[in-house]
């Protein structure tokens, strides 16, 4: 997984999502459960905690290999961005892009697996009546030879609440006491959206460079702090 720049991240992270009222969201009829544990794992450690099935796209040849068992090979990025986003052309050729993959797609098995991917999150408020930490959390970017590509959820779930041990529990306090606050990853897992599973777009922070936004609905959540007790609270990559 390419680091991140900490600091960075958690500015990201702190002011992506704001925290609403209910601990429960509904996706398509089914409850995700966002009132869960703390887990104190590492993220290698993802596949004896999700189930069996579940596709790992967190380092970049798992995210690879998932495009190419969908869509086959990269865009041609330069040919579809043209003179940039004020050329006449070019949202009706990332129109077409976008349309003409999504049905090269239909009927393919990878649009039926469940997949998992990280965002970074961060605990910053405990809150006594639940016993929990708030979660905030943020996207991922992750480069690859096809573009960028960020996993986006079709719906993401409010008032994520992260519930440590008594042990875990008190050292958080602890390093809230001097920290703003700490470094979790936020593992979702779910499946593509029927229709338009991927989104194809540009990056607004980097002329030309292509953007994949596979299109996620979320049907489990996972919160990972990555590291041991009597570690420091605050990790500067992820």
């Amino acid at each position: 997984m390419p680091p991140n720049d900490g600091t960075a991240v958690k500015t990201l992270v702190l002011g992506v999502l704001a925290i609403v009222s209910t601990s429960v969201a509904v996706a398509w009829g089914q409850e995700v459960a966002t009132a869960l544990p703390l887990l104190v794992s590492k993220a290698t450690d993802l596949r004896t905690i999700l189930p069996s099935d579940t596709h790992l796209l967190i380092e970049t040849s798992a995210i690879e290999q998932f495009l190419v068992e969908l869509d086959g090979t990269p865009p041609a990025w330069a040919t579809v961005y043209g003179h940039g986003h004020h050329d006449p052309g070019h949202d009706d050729r990332l129109f077409n892009l976008n349309r003409e993959r999504d049905g090269l797609r239909e009927g393919k098995p990878a649009l039926q697996w469940s997949i998992a991917f990280v965002w970074p999150g961060a605990l910053s408020h405990y809150e006594l009546a639940s016993g929990g930490f708030s979660v905030a959390v943020g996207p991922k970017f992750n480069p690859t030879r096809w573009g960028m590509v960020r996993f986006k959820p079709e719906d993401l779930p409010g008032n994520l609440l992260a519930v440590p041990d008594p042990r875990t529990r008190d050292m958080l306090l602890r390093d809230l006491e001097t920290k703003q606050a700490i470094d979790i990853t936020v593992v979702m897992t779910g499946r593509l959206i029927p229709q338009e599973s991927f989104v194809y777009d540009f990056s607004h922070d980097e002329e030309g460079l292509g953007l994949i936004m596979p299109v996620v609905r979320i049907e489990r959540i996972d919160y990972l702090l990555e590291r041991g007790i009597g570690e420091g609270a605050s990790r500067s990559t992820k």
